[in-house]
């Protein structure tokens, strides 16, 4: 139902309980009116035949009949005159007004007043004086009909009066409907003008100011998503170069080992076969060539130091935690001042090559970071394994991180740490120890056995031949 029809509906209910008012109480008027006329006029007709009647009828019924007949009709009264033996010998004529006309029946039930007779009785008859009230209602009815009638077009006159002013008062909010069913399917470019009416004219400027907040909401949660997309999209760039770049460095690592570590070995055995067969008969010859088989030592130790770090082979053949044991050692061997314990319980849980290699990375940034940039002096190494997780931890002694550390140079390796770990959907976390130093923990999860067997034999030379 609108709201003008419920406006329209409740005019019409105020306006017939106030004709309906109005008409109880003429009612009661004319009720009352009615009454004392017909109830004073037959008093009065009574009192003037009780007067008369003695005298005229000393003189016999005829002369009685006959005075009657001279009076004729009294107002509001009918006058029957009997005999002794009770038969009517006259009745007043009817009256003149409004001759053929009478209210409707149940309105003279209604209003006229109950029927009053008066008897006078004299030597050889009877006078009988009865109340008619009929004109009286008759005149009660037309003043009702022409009451009734004013009332009725008042009604009328009023609701189409309310209808048009109620239609220009509503008219705005037809439009503020209509743009609040735009928005609804989806348009937010509504604009209302200024509307006729204080209310409407509001609730317009509110509309107005709501719109534009929602689009400017839906514009920033649109370019929100937008962003949201293009940083999804630049992670799995990062993890597809990344993943490369490991392939990379394990090809060039692989070819360092293979290729490169056995030439710098037959280098070094040609350069000490020379050196032993010219050693009896030309010294000069026997030292270039033991230098030759020198320097291919050292370049055989420092292609060693270098594969770890491109490409941890012995995690790709043994496993995390030979991997991280062959790292601890290294350390051990290189900074022979450092105190490095060791903790592995990986056990049987299985872990997927990336997940592997992440907590890898872990450990040697860490491992690096601490002796580097802390002066760290002894290092602990924990590998754990709890439910669906596993989790790699340092904790060491240095001199710990600065607040800003994350903006300062020499820490990219940590924030690409990070990143690499949380796309893996694990958790990384850097904070100080106790008492001094800094904690790094890299936690991811655990791999089924299938896949982690699948991710294996998917790393392995013989998988990439």
């Amino acid at each position: 139902m609108s709201l003008r029809l419920k406006i329209q509906l409740i005019v019409v209910a105020l306006t017939l309980l106030f004709i309906g008012a109005v008409l109880t109480l003429q009612y009661g008027a004319f009720k009352e009116s009615v009454n004392e006329e017909v109830v004073a006029a037959n008093r009065v007709a009574a009192q003037l035949l009780n007067r008369t009647a003695l005298v005229v009828a000393a003189q016999g019924t005829p002369a009685m009949l006959g005075y009657l007949q001279g009076v004729g009709r009294i107002r509001s009264n009918d006058v029957m005159l009997f005999d002794a033996a009770g038969q009517e010998l006259y009745r007043s004529p009817p009256s003149p007004y409004k001759v053929g006309r009478d209210a409707p029946e149940w309105f003279v039930d209604v209003i006229a007043p109950r029927a009053s007779e008066h008897a006078i009785a004299f030597p050889g008859g009877k006078l009988v004086v009865r109340a008619n009230a009929s004109r009286a209602v008759l005149d009660a009815w037309e003043h009702f009909v022409e009451l009734a009638t004013g009332a009725v077009l008042l009604l009328v006159i009023a609701n189409v009066l309310v209808f048009w002013v109620v239609g220009r008062a509503v008219k705005p909010f037809a439009r503020i409907v209509d743009a609040l069913k735009q928005v609804e399917s989806g348009r937010f470019d509504v604009k209302l003008p200024a509307l006729r009416g204080i209310e409407a004219n509001t609730i317009g400027t509110a509309f107005n100011r709501m719109v534009g907040v929602l689009g400017t909401q839906l514009e920033t949660e649109k370019r929100a998503v937008r962003a949201e997309m293009q940083l999804s999209d630049s992670r799995e760039l990062a993890r597809w170069v990344d993943h490369h770049i490991e392939q990379e460095r394990r090809m060039i690592a692989r070819e360092l080992h293979d290729e490169l570590g056995q030439s710098v070995t037959a280098m070094r055995s040609m350069a000490l076969s020379i050196a032993q067969r010219t050693r009896a008969h030309d010294a000069q010859a026997e030292a270039a060539a033991r230098t030759i088989a020198d320097e291919a030592s050292r370049l055989y130790d420092a292609m060693h130091g270098l594969i770890p770090r491109l490409a941890p082979l012995v995690l790709d053949n043994f496993g995390l935690a030979e991997a991280l044991n062959d790292l601890v050692a290294r350390t051990r061997q290189a900074h022979a001042g450092v105190q490095v314990d060791v903790d592995i319980g990986l056990g049987d849980t299985p872990l997927a090559s990336d997940a592997a290699l992440a907590l890898y990375r872990a450990a040697q940034e860490g491992i690096t970071n601490a002796l580097r940039h802390g002066h760290a002096t002894r290092l602990g190494l924990a590998l754990r394994a709890s439910g669906d997780t596993v989790s790699v931890e340092l904790v060491d002694n240095g001199e710990g991180l600065r607040a800003d550390w994350a903006e300062r140079p020499g820490h990219h390796g940590l924030t690409w740490l990070r990143e690499r770990v949380e796309s893996l959907g694990g958790r990384f976390t850097l904070e100080p120890a106790s008492p001094r130093g800094v904690r790094l923990r890299a936690e991811v999860k655990a791999a089924p056995a299938a896949t982690a067997r699948e991710a294996v034999n998917a790393s392995s030379p013989g998988a990439e031949a």
